[in-house]
């Protein structure tokens, strides 16, 4: 099991989720890998939380950090 970072400070959505829909379509994370996204988009805890729905995913944590918030996802 891995853990994958994005950092997706600075950009606006859609892109983070596009960003983390890539990651898995890629397979750059696959079953069990966490990814740990950082963004500061103001939606971006609605949109991961609404991503993990769709998705199918968990979203084992979501917190401030730096001014931005921090999603861990189990894939």
């Amino acid at each position: 099991m891995a853990t994958v970072q994005i950092d997706a400070r600075g950009l606006k959505c859609p892109t983070p989720t596009l960003m983390m829909t890539n990651s898995v379509m890629r397979k750059q994370v696959v079953a069990g890998d966490t990814l740990a996204v950082v963004a500061d988009c103001p939606t971006f805890e609605a949109d991961v939380r609404n991503w993990c729905t769709t998705m199918k995913k968990v979203l084992i944590v979501i917190r401030d950090e730096q001014g931005a918030k921090k999603a861990e996802i189990r894939i």
